[in-house]
Order: C-alpha cells, then structure tokens, then sequence
C-alpha cells in the first residue's frame, strides 16, 4: 500500500466509527445475503460480534503503517477464525461486503480512490490472514 492510500483508509474510517453498529450491521446482513451459509457460523446474537468487527477494524487501520504489528495480529486472527470455520475461499466473499459496506457508508466520500485504497488493505489483510491459516490447517 502506498502512503497515500493508507491516509485514505485512516480518514475514511473516521467517518464509519460514529455510526459504527450501523456499519457492522449493515455488513453482515451484505454477508449473510451473499453467503446465507455463512450464518451459521455465529451466534444468534450478533450485538457482540458487531462490536468485535468494528474494534478489529479499528485496530486494523490505526496499524497500516506498523506492517510489523499487524501482520502477527492479523495472523493470529487468521488462526482463531481457522477454528470458527473460516476457510480460503470465505475471504472473497468478506471483503466484497465490506467494500459495497463502506460504499454505503461513506456515499460521496467512497471515491474511486478510497475503494482502491480499501481493495488494497483488504487484499493485504487477507493475504497475511490466508498464509496464516495455511500454515495452521
């Protein structure tokens, strides 16, 4: 990611967290509607995981300029999802509902730019994530 696609991330992002359960919500009901066998890999009560998605985001880009922190942090994550379920071929599906969310979310704001910037850290995030939970499956 270039430096300039990082602030992009950082400063849309700021826009998404006052409405944040909104935007959680609104990503999983994008995920569920796309992949509805996906559901059962979660609580009946998503209050809880809405909460954990927003926080993780958060940690997330307040450390795309630390690629070492956040790589292992990410690759942790990976091996914990491992053991919810999560396999490969579930990140495509992620990180197109995350990007039509954050459309959503940000109207105007969500430029061509920001979409290519979040394109980037998503596929960077889910590339760490992927050789994470390969090395742990």
């Amino acid at each position: 990611m270039t430096p300039n696609q990082i602030a992009l991330v950082k400063s849309t992002f700021a826009f998404a967290l006052p409405i944040s359960d909104t935007v959680a919500k609104d990503f999983y009901d994008r995920l569920f509607a796309a992949c509805p066998h996906f559901r059962r890999l979660f609580a009946e009560d998503m209050t809880s995981q809405r909460q954990k998605l927003m926080m993780t985001l958060a940690a997330i880009v307040t450390d795309l300029d630390k690629l070492d922190r956040l790589v292992p942090a990410v690759s942790e994550l990976a091996r914990r999802h491992v053991g919810y379920g999560a396999r490969e071929e579930h990140y495509a599906p992620v990180g197109a509902a995350l990007i039509e969310t954050l459309r959503n979310a940000l109207g105007a704001r969500f430029s061509p730019d920001v979409e290519q910037a979040w394109a980037a850290a998503y596929g960077l995030l889910a590339g760490a994530m992927t050789e994470a939970a390969r090395k742990a499956g």
